[in-house]
């Protein structure tokens, strides 16, 4: 928050992973004096707490592993409002059947379905276990942004299809910039209607597994034309120090969307 607020940009996004808290546990009385810490050092810096990024799968075909993973986006919607934050991240999640991340990407991101299953089946679990979530989100004042992610929502057509089988004003898309690894602005633009928060992509001394020259003025432009006027996040995954690359992402963003 110290080197955002000395950048001079105006909101934060938290990494859920990265916060003092375990996330096995329910939030508790000192969970919430810590992220009332937080929310003073943000004001005091001039900061918004913009969203609260976070993991979780509900591609389970374990009932009771797809209530954990449901319980526990809850206790993330929870930590939003605590913080006074309107937004979370969320994923579909994967079938899980990569050995690692590496090999993953090796594949460009495409993952064989768990054996005895269906895409379809995978789909399925995925809706039933947002549906379960937005009860909570609506209760909290707390929209749920669903990136187009590794996994169910790896193309624009699988985060369509869930986001259109949820029609709530608490669901929408979250658009990464970088996560259409071919061919990405006219995928990019299929997704940019459905879009409530934006964390954009740089690789300043290349990416760890992959490497994107995107465009920022032409992703600017198709959010434009879709009166999109919200976050843009930025989200450096370059191996540059990011003491020397942050500020230039931040340039670089500043003058294709505005401020950021």
């Amino acid at each position: 928050m110290d080197k955002t607020a000395a950048l001079g940009v105006e909101g934060v996004d938290i990494l859920h992973r990265q916060m003092d808290l375990d996330e096995r546990a329910p939030l508790d009385a000192a969970g919430r004096a810590y992220l009332r810490k937080l929310k003073r050092h943000a004001f005091l810096n001039g900061l918004e707490i913009c969203c609260v990024s976070t993991h979780q799968s509900f591609v389970k075909p374990q009932p009771e592993e797809l209530t954990e993973n449901v319980r526990h986006t809850e206790k993330c919607i929870e930590i939003a409002y605590e913080l006074g934050c309107p937004s979370i991240r969320i994923n579909t999640g994967r079938w899980g059947t990569s050995k690692d991340f590496d090999e993953l990407m090796r594949n460009r991101g495409i993952e064989p379905v768990l054996p005895g299953y269906t895409e379809d089946e995978g789909f399925q679990w995925c809706i039933d276990g947002i549906r379960r979530c937005l009860p909570k989100a609506e209760a909290c004042g707390v929209v749920l942004a669903l990136e187009n992610h590794w996994g169910l929502a790896r193309t624009p057509e699988g985060l369509l299809r869930i986001l259109n089988a949820l029609p709530s004003p608490w669901l929408g898309g979250l658009m990464d910039t970088g996560n259409f690894l071919e061919n990405p602005y006219p995928k990019l633009a299929l997704i940019a209607p459905k879009t409530v928060y934006v964390q954009a992509k740089t690789y300043h001394g290349g990416g760890e597994w992959y490497t994107l020259d995107l465009d920022y003025d032409r992703i600017a432009q198709l959010l434009r034309d879709v009166g999109y006027a919200g976050w843009v996040a930025l989200e450096m995954e370059g191996k540059e120090d990011p003491d020397l690359a942050v500020p230039k992402s931040i340039a670089t963003l500043r003058q294709a969307f505005g401020p950021v």
